[in-house]
């Protein structure tokens, strides 16, 4: 891709995805602040299994050509960060306690089968990801804060980029190296589908929740009435499921950002 067109494309390509995503309710709950700190923590969970798998990747494939003019470890790399979040939230047992939906799971295969089959589609992904995460990671970092109540940037690594002393330059520098990376035409078009795929699995996503969402919270209503030993685990599935709705809306919005 050369030019300077290939992160316009990206964003071109998936600009329907873009407002399928913004306008979902959950994306929207976000935004006003109706977060709790047991969604946070699934959120983590969440967050961190992408990264991971990203990461993990993107570390091994560093040396690709499509790859390396977007390699900023020291800058981007958010896995050390989501650890010291867990670990806050969680404590020192926190690998014990990590759980992530089925979606997620699918998500991170994702990533780690194009990691070994095609690496140049890991170009969508980090671009996808981190300028996104760039973008409104102040301020979903600010709403999250303010709506657990933290009185510090304890558990809030994650929206924090300590390496990027400028965002807005940084963003520039990303774009022109993704703009430098050189593509067949085929390669190019397979980028740009992996962007839009990247999008619908999140989408995906939130339309499994929901529908999870809906089937935990009748069946907790109904368990309710019942003075039984099954109302706690109907409760637990209630704010699990709760969590991950919240955790990928988030995610969605990091998207949107770029």
């Amino acid at each position: 891709m050369r030019q300077e067109k290939s992160a316009e494309q990206i964003k071109a390509a998936t600009k329907d995805n873009h407002v399928r995503a913004e306008n979902t309710q959950l994306m929207l709950s976000y935004q006003k602040g109706e977060i709790t700190l047991v969604q946070y923590k699934v959120l983590l969970c969440s967050l961190y299994e992408i990264y991971r798998a990203l990461e993990d990747e993107m570390d091994r494939n560093a040396s690709d050509p499509a790859v390396a003019p977007i390699y900023f470890p020291q800058e981007l790399s958010r896995v050390e960060s989501l650890e010291r979040d867990l670990e806050h939230f969680f404590g020192s047992e926190w690998r014990k306690r990590v759980i992530v939906p089925a979606a997620t799971q699918r998500y991170s295969q994702r990533l780690r089968q194009i990691g070994r089959e095609n690496p140049e589609l890991l170009v969508a992904h980090a671009y996808t990801r981190y300028l996104g995460d760039l973008s409104g990671g102040q301020v979903l970092g600010k709403i999250t804060q303010k709506s657990l109540g933290l009185s510090s940037k304890e558990g809030l690594s994650f929206f924090h980029f300590p390496g990027v002393s400028s965002p807005n330059r940084f963003k520039q520098l990303y774009r022109s190296r993704m703009n430098s990376i050189e593509l067949t035409e085929k390669e190019k078009a397979a980028v740009l589908e992996e962007a839009v795929q990247a999008f619908e699995l999140n989408i995906q996503v939130f339309d499994d929740l929901q529908k999870m969402l809906s089937v935990a919270t009748e069946t907790a209503d109904q368990h309710k009435d019942r003075s039984s030993a099954a109302v706690l685990p109907s409760s637990s599935i209630v704010q699990f499921t709760v969590g991950l709705c919240v955790a990928l809306a988030t995610i969605g919005v990091g998207m949107y950002a770029l």
